[in-house]
């Protein structure tokens, strides 16, 4: 039974997740158990440093790159430390890295976070740079969970994750692809507004109203009507979306339930465009069962407006979750993805990104 440590850090910037998982596999089915999990919650300079790094010299981004798996291995070593977990018991660390560049159209996609540094720092086997091997094949590098999706949660048609970025996968066509931004740009107003990390419940963006020109101009980017296989990058978020909104006069109250609308609307559209794409009919979804995880699972505002739209238009159900799968489900599909990397199996499904053939992505850092 492999136990395998994940690490991911999502655009949204709340922290570092890491999940230490025990996998087995009997009768030709993956399983897995959570054995610890937790959150590392980033500093306001790792916040700053992080948020910033488009904006270095070459210099400054190697040595933040550098800087930054150091840290990556130093909370792998406190999180083993604290939970008494033995060194000898972990089979390997499987790094995200944070995302700072993703331009698949230029066959580049940059995660930060050095696996050597992170070897360093744990003197455990590393697997990194989980998504270029299939961008420098023609793919999006994104998203790459399905791979965990289809072995760990087949029992599942549709799969949202609302993170930094909101991306979604309907395993019955094999189809994944990034929606729109999402925590990203609801934290980042928290940020600015209320000088809070988050709208805790959307209890804030409970008490707005929506400003339907600005839903129309958040609306009209051309990526929404792209058909996939596609993906974001932070930038969009950031760079596009985020101006308009400050641009605005609005209140913090308006302009949070606006985006909340603007991302029900979105996934709405999503699952909209798969239909038409698929040629299927509109009861397609027909007591079909969504498993929603993420950090936006757990804004009740924004689950229930969703939890109305999808059962009007499509008679989908959202499934019951267990908060530990809510926060760690992508931490944990690293964790497996650095797994098949290790065995050498395939882990990213190019039926997902639109590369040539599935790769088998990462790369290795052995600890002697």
């Amino acid at each position: 039974m492999p136990r395998v440590i994940g690490l991911m850090s999502g655009s949204s910037l709340d922290g570092l997740d890491i999940a230490c998982v025990d996998f087995s596999f009997a009768h030709n089915h993956w399983s897995f158990a959570f054995v610890q999990t937790e959150t590392v919650p980033y500093s306001s300079d790792w916040v700053d440093r992080l948020s910033t790094a488009t904006n270095l010299d070459a210099r400054s981004y190697l040595l933040l790159h550098t800087s930054y798996g150091h840290y990556l291995g130093q909370c792998v070593r406190t999180f083993l430390d604290k939970y008494q977990l033995n060194n000898s018991d972990i089979v390997l660390i499987s790094s995200h890295g944070h995302t700072v560049f993703h331009e698949p159209w230029n066959f580049m996609t940059g995660q930060i976070g050095d696996g050597a540094a992170i070897v360093a720092e744990s003197q455990l086997t590393v697997v990194s740079d989980l998504r270029a091997l299939d961008v420098a094949h023609g793919g999006q590098g994104a998203p790459i969970v399905p791979i965990g999706e289809k072995y760990l949660f087949g029992q599942y048609r549709l799969l949202l994750n609302l993170g930094g970025i909101a991306n979604i996968t309907d395993q019955k066509y094999h189809i994944a692809f990034d929606i729109c931004p999402a925590n990203r740009i609801l934290n980042k107003l928290c940020r600015e507004y209320r000088n809070t990390d988050y709208d805790e419940n959307g209890q804030c963006a409970s008490q707005g109203e929506i400003n339907e020109n600005l839903l129309k101009e958040l609306n009209q980017f051309d990526y929404y009507k792209k058909i996939y296989p596609k993906s974001l990058s932070n930038s969009f978020g950031l760079d596009l979306i985020y101006p308009i909104l400050k641009l605005t006069n609005e209140s913090i109250e308006n302009l949070l339930r606006t985006y909340v609308e603007h991302i029900v609307q979105q996934i709405c559209l999503s699952i909209r465009m798969i239909i038409e794409q698929e040629k299927q009919n509109e009861n397609t979804y027909e007591n079909c069962q969504i498993l929603i995880t993420g950090g936006g699972a757990h804004n009740q505002f924004l689950i229930e407006q969703l939890r109305v739209r999808l059962n009007e238009q499509f008679h989908i159900e959202i499934a019951n979750c267990d908060v530990r799968l809510i926060d760690f489900k992508e931490a944990l599909i690293m964790a497996f993805i650095g797994l098949l990397r290790l065995e050498n199996q395939p882990n990213v499904l190019s039926s997902v990104t639109g590369a040539k053939f599935d790769t088998i992505g990462g790369a290795l850092w052995k600890n002697n």
